[in-house]
């Protein structure tokens, strides 16, 4: 048996994520993560394998056990305190892990890497190089609780600065009697009308005589407080020992694990039935402090009879002392005690008191007073947090009169609400769902250590220029990022998750798709948090548009073939065009320019299902009137990777071949490179086939002899010749001075050719067609750069060819190697 310390594992992007550089923060998203051990952690790690190696039965973590040996059987013991007796019935009770929490805790923490890691990424590289004076070392972090937790402070400083005060009115009675002063107020409380309420002061003043209409006495109880859970604790601790939360946590820890109080992470607020009380009770007795007091309770009626609150996680009771000490020193004794006089005054009983109501009336108005006297303070002895005093007012008789020795008309001004303390940040994030008992003090603490908040001298949370301006920033966008509605969902899915009554993969799918929106059009409207922050910062930083465009952070198009990081698109100095680019420029060169003729080039969101290494996104292009061929639409989606024959002809383009430092490289191959998917292209420019039979006519996809026309509309190709299927059974086109180099015809489908894999029978370096048979050499025979040049080609008659098609002088095998593979402009890969 063993045991582990909190969450073992965690969670991170892999290698070629982590560097902030690496990628698009938008890519986080999406990006693979995996599961490692912190360093602190790694013995421990080692100690699970080994013990779980050498056992049938295992109290470990499923994900650290089960490769090690997957036949061993997993049990969790559960314990809320550090005790022999409480770690026994533990091991006497064993339960199988909750696969639903686990689940929970998983999308948790992959949420909160992808939300937390890309907009920290994008915040940090873009408002360090746009605020270098304030921000140029700063970490700007971002979290969908700390953001929320942020936003409570900043919400409540702009509330206190929108407030306009108001002068309000009220009246007062006072009567004294035997040198006791009692005071009468006003049942309407106060007018915001000057007139009117002196009006009423008049009246009241020309007949100045008061008639006691009634006098209640009755019993008054002041509660005893509810068992002590985590978010009360915190609460409490914040505002009468005023010790933040982060260090009461970190106290309560360590009195936990010296087996002085019992688990101090819990959401329950009522003791089960089975937790024996009495003895955590007896050794309070031992106290000169409180012992005395926990005697009584002992010898009250029925013995400790804690009030009962009504949540409870079904996992830990509410927290409590567990033996007595009194070794300990400074915040671990106030925290301690604390804690124990909470559990004692919680097992007492409540203060009982009696309560007079006077009210009088005088001039048809109507006044009251209330006195209180106290009767037995009960867990007031004992429990100095809370204050009740006795309130002694007279003896009144109903129906009786008297005149007031004082009638006051008085004013006030309303006043704004305070900024908020510690322990009413607290109550605002447990009210919307914001973090959980656990990381609340966390998400506190990262406020304050990123310099979003300070403290005033009554310590109380005052947002800083970063953290307003972040605010502001952000809510100018149209999302109120800083509100706690998303993060309050995504909590509320959380818990459905750990109750198995959702998936896990689809809560996942989910919130990422939700952040992934919201990220992608805050990168949009950066220039909103630029204008926000510099209220506060002063002018932002001027740049260069190349500047520019690097801190708007384009998507990536495809890997660059040379060192592997991304391509995007990116504008020309000159002009309005855009070019392909590597984003290790200027060590890297590698790019891709599109002629003056493509008017717009945009990324399209659809991706290649050919090219490698994927993904390889498609573009969407718009190209100049009369710069492409009659019947071919100036708008059209392409792709870049080389397999789209349509956009190589128009844009005349040398393909990206993947060098050594790209990913592919010469790797031999056996296998042929899959046929490409045909493609809805909106018309398919593909060069002539020569003619197998050796002539010199020109023949269209459909095996016709092409027709041979003239362009007679007004513009730049008026007067140019091309060819086109005769019969309009294809999409065939040619202009007649256009070079036909390094073309290759498509297959039946429109699809670019491609090598089968070698046939039995066949060769090694013997050309097959992609019938799987024998390929036949032909002769370019018509006038151009390619008469003489040999070809192969299907054998089979015309209306049976498969529409193979191979260069012969681009069929040679390199000194040495029988064997190797060769990439064509087409990106289709041919094993020869």
């Amino acid at each position: 048996m063993t045991s582990v310390s909190g969450h073992l594992l965690g969670l991170e992007f892999k290698a070629q994520f982590q560097k902030w550089h690496s990628c698009n923060p938008v890519l986080l998203f999406d990006a693979e993560v995996e599961k490692y051990c912190p360093e602190n952690f790694v013995q421990i790690k080692r100690t699970l394998e080994r013990e779980v190696s050498q056992c049938q039965a295992a109290f470990a973590p499923l994900s650290v056990c089960v490769p090690v040996k997957p036949s061993v059987q997993v049990f969790r013991a559960r314990f809320s305190e550090i005790t022999p007796n409480s770690i026994r019935r533990a091991c006497d009770m064993l339960t199988e892990p909750d696969g639903n929490v686990s689940d929970a805790v998983d999308v948790r923490q992959e949420l909160d890497l992808r939300i937390g890691a890309s907009f920290t990424r994008f915040q940090t590289l873009r408002l360090q190089k746009t605020f270098p004076a304030s921000l140029a070392n700063q970490l700007i972090s971002y979290g969908s609780c700390q953001f929320p937790t942020l936003g409570f402070v900043v919400e409540r400083f702009k509330s206190i600065q929108a407030f306009i005060p108001e002068t309000f009115y009220k009246i007062r009675v006072l009567h004294e009697v035997e040198e006791e002063s009692v005071e009468f107020s006003w049942k309407r409380n106060r007018l915001f009308n000057h007139t009117a309420c002196l009006v009423i002061y008049q009246i009241c003043m020309e007949d100045p005589i008061a008639t006691v209409t009634s006098v209640t006495s009755k019993p008054k109880s002041k509660w005893r407080p509810l068992p002590l859970d985590t978010v009360e604790m915190e609460k409490l601790v914040s505002r009468k020992l005023r010790i933040g939360a982060k260090e009461t946590m970190k106290i309560a820890e360590k009195l936990y694990t010296q087996g002085l109080i019992s688990y101090p992470r819990t959401e329950t607020n009522l003791f089960p039935k089975d937790l024996a009380l009495g003895p955590l009770v007896e050794h309070q007795t031992h106290s000169p402090s409180w012992g005395a007091f926990a005697r009584g309770v002992m010898e009250q009626p029925g013995g400790p009879n804690p009030r009962q609150g009504t949540k409870t996680d079904q996992a830990h009771p509410p927290i409590h002392p567990i033996k007595y000490t009194n070794t300990l020193q400074g915040n671990e004794q106030r925290v301690y005690e604390f804690i124990v006089r909470h559990f004692l005054a919680c097992v007492s009983l409540d203060a009982v008191g009696q309560e007079t109501v006077v009210e009088v009336e005088m001039a048809h108005e109507r006044f009251s007073a209330n006195g209180l006297m106290i009767i037995r303070r009960n867990y007031l002895d004992v429990y100095p947090y809370d204050r009740w005093s006795t309130k002694v007012i007279p003896v009144y008789e109903q129906g009786s009169q008297f005149q007031p020795s004082a009638i006051e008309m008085l004013d006030g001004q309303t006043s704004p609400p305070q900024l908020l303390t510690e322990a009413d940040l607290i109550s605002l994030m447990e009210k919307h769902g914001i973090g959980t008992d656990a990381t609340h003090a966390d998400h506190i603490e990262t406020i304050k250590s990123r310099m979003y908040v300070g403290l005033t001298a009554d310590q109380r949370f005052l947002p800083g220029e970063l953290g307003m301006g972040l605010v502001e920033g952000y809510n100018s966008m149209g999302y109120e990022m800083s509100k706690p509605h998303l993060r309050a969902e995504l909590e509320a899915d959380l818990k459905l998750v750990s109750e198995g009554r959702k998936d896990k993969q689809s809560v996942l799918r989910h919130h990422i798709h939700k952040y992934k929106s919201v990220f992608v059009e805050s990168v949009k409207k950066a220039k909103r948090l630029d204008e926000a922050l510099s209220i506060y910062l002063g002018a932002a930083q001027e740049f260069s548009e190349s500047e520019q465009q690097d801190m708007e952070m384009p998507l990536p198009v495809r890997k660059c073939p040379q060192c592997g990081r991304d391509m995007v698109l990116r504008r020309r100095k000159e002009g309005n065009g855009k070019y392909l680019s590597c984003v290790g420029y200027p060590e890297c060169k590698c790019s891709v320019w599109f002629p003056d003729t493509v008017l717009e080039v945009n990324r399209d969101e659809s991706v290649c299902p050919t090219c490698q290494p994927r993904p390889v996104h498609m573009l969407k292009l718009k190209f100049r009137r009369g710069s492409l061929p009659p019947m071919m639409p100036l708008e059209f989606v392409g792709c870049i990777g080389g397999c789209d024959e349509t956009l190589r002809e128009v844009l005349n383009l040398k393909y990206l071949r993947m060098g050594r430092g790209g990913g592919r490289g010469d790797t031999a191959t056996n296998q042929p490179r899959p046929r490409p998917a045909p493609r809805p292209d909106p018309l398919s420019l593909q060069a002539p086939r020569p003619d197998p039979r050796g002539g010199d006519i020109t023949v269209c996809n459909c095996g016709s002899e092409a027709v041979l026309l003239t362009v007679r509309k007004d513009g730049p190709n008026q007067g140019r010749q091309f060819y086109k299927c005769s019969s309009g059974g294809c999409t065939f086109f040619l202009w007649t001075d256009q070079p036909d180099t390094n073309v290759y015809p498509p297959g039946p489908q429109g699809a670019p050719p491609s090598r089968p894999q070698q046939p039995p029978g066949t060769s090694v370096g013997e050309v097959v067609c992609n019938c799987s048979e024998p390929a036949v050499q032909r002769t370019v025979q018509k006038e151009g750069p390619n008469k003489g040049r040999v070809f192969h080609t299907c054998g089979k008659p015309r209306d049976q060819q498969c529409g193979f098609f191979l260069w012969a002088d681009e069929n040679i095998p390199p000194p040495g190697n029988e064997t190797h593979t060769v990439t064509h402009t087409h990106c289709n890969t041919h094993t020869l």
